[in-house]
Parts: C-alpha cells; sequence; structure tokens
C-alpha cells in the first residue's frame, strides 16, 4: 500500500517546515520529488540529501506567483522524468497584524501566494494531468480556512478560498482521472515555530483549545499527503483532510 515507485512528485515550499516532511515522505515511498520553493540552494540541498540516500530528487527555484516560472518548472520536470502525478501545493505566507492595520501590499502578498499561486500552479500541471488522464493535486488548507482566528485576516480568506477551489477543480476534473484534496493542518511543530510553541502561555492557549491536548509532528501531516498521493485514496476527492488534534470538531 501506498507504493509512489516512479510517480513524479512537484512538492512547492518543500524546503522547509511541513513542506520537507511531505517530500521526505513521498520519497520513502518511492515518489521522484522536485524541490520547490524561492531560494535556490535550499531546494539544491534538499534534493541532493535526498539523492545521497538513493533516491531520486531534484531542486528548481521557482516563485509560483510568477506564471513564466511556472512554466519553466513545468517544462524541467517534464524534461527530466516524462510526467507529473502528483502535486503538493504547499507554499504559502501569512501576515499578522490587526484587520485595521493592513496595507493593500499585505493583502496582495498573502493572496497572490497562497491562492492566486495555488491556483496558477494547479492550472499549469492541471494541464499536463488532463494529457495523461491522470493526476492527484493536493493543496495545504489550514483548519484557518474552516474557522475563524484574529489578526490574520489575509491567511483566514486565502486559505478559505483554497478550500472552496479544491471543491471546484475536483468537479471540473474528476472526468480526467485527476483527484484534488486539501489538507487543513492544525498547529504543528516545526524549527520555524518551535520557540514560540514552547512559550507557556502560548501553549497553555493554543493546547486548551485542541482536544487532544499536544501539538501536531510533521510526519502525520505528510501521512495523510501520502495517503491522498497514492492509489489508494483513488476514490476520494473533493475532500478537506482536518489534521488538527480536533480543533475544527468543536
Amino acid at each position: 500500500m501506498f507504493d509512489l515507485t516512479g510517480k513524479t512528485a512537484i512538492v512547492t515550499g518543500g524546503t522547509k517546515g511541513l513542506g520537507l516532511a511531505i517530500v521526505q515522505a513521498l520519497s520513502s515511498v518511492g515518489a521522484q520529488v522536485v524541490v520547490v520553493s524561492r531560494n535556490a540552494h535550499d531546494c539544491k540541498r534538499v534534493a541532493q540529501d535526498l539523492e545521497d540516500k538513493g533516491r531520486k530528487a531534484f531542486g528548481f527555484a521557482c516563485d509560483i506567483t510568477q506564471s513564466e516560472n511556472i512554466q519553466d518548472l513545468i517544462d524541467n520536470t517534464l524534461q527530466q522524468y516524462g510526467r507529473i502525478d502528483i502535486l503538493i501545493n504547499n507554499a504559502g505566507v501569512a501576515v499578522t497584524k490587526p484587520a485595521v492595520e493592513l496595507t493593500e501590499e499585505d493583502w496582495d502578498f498573502v493572496i497572490n501566494t497562497n491562492l492566486k499561486g495555488v491556483f496558477m500552479m494547479a492550472q499549469a500541471v492541471g494541464q499536463v494531468m488532463i494529457q495523461q488522464q491522470y493526476g492527484r493535486i493536493i493543496n495545504m488548507a489550514s483548519m484557518f480556512g474552516l474557522v475563524g482566528d484574529k489578526n490574520v485576516l489575509p491567511y483566514l480568506c486565502s486559505k478559505g478560498g483554497v478550500i472552496q477551489m479544491t471543491k471546484g477543480l475536483a468537479l471540473e476534473w474528476a472526468r480526467h482521472n485527476i483527484t484534488v484534496n486539501a489538507i487543513a493542518p492544525g498547529y504543528v511543530v516545526t524549527p520555524i515555530n518551535e520557540a514560540v510553541l514552547k512559550e507557556e502561555k502560548v501553549q497553555k492557549y493554543l493546547l486548551g483549545k485542541t482536544p487532544l491536548r499536544r501539538f501536531g509532528k510533521g510526519h502525520e501531516v505528510a501521512s495523510a499527503a501520502v495517503y491522498l498521493s497514492s492509489d489508494e485514496s483513488s476514490y476520494v476527492t473533493g475532500s478537506v483532510f482536518s489534521v488538527d488534534g480536533g480543533w475544527t470538531a468543536q
């Protein structure tokens, strides 16, 4: 089960945090992975680490808000591997401010990356998958695409939009044997947020709202991505997988 040998996967935001966990998980079950972020050095470093373990990977720097960058990514992937079976739309950003303090630049920064960029990646890869009559697209949403929170309004709007985009694309592309699903993580410990989540006040507040009374781990989100990337999930499309310790069940 969950064998991805011979499958080609593109993972955006694949050099850190949840993206890196997903890259490592897909690679561990046989996928040849294209590691994508805006930093070329980081992409090459992660890909080289996988290659050193005897796995197939290459890194490619891409700004997903730029359509020309995306097309270069698609062309290079097809040249390298001949097909694209899996897209993990993971790249994302956030701005934390009260709504009245948000600038137009703040809004555009978040929406262009988290919503427009996700769409442009899905559209470009979707065209390849339609020709193949096969594909798996997994969009990284958030539990805050399902429930509200304070001081992250553009993030809420972008992730809610990602969930609706997931459903719309799932319906449009089902006839092409393409499944489109979303993962909605809760608070997951990564090197980026580990110090903040260790603060006593933060822990008390967040864990008090999490029924499982702990933060998530990267591999728990990555496991959902592996399932949705595999043929074991072939009857699942348009779904949102909450991996949030029960936060959105309340």
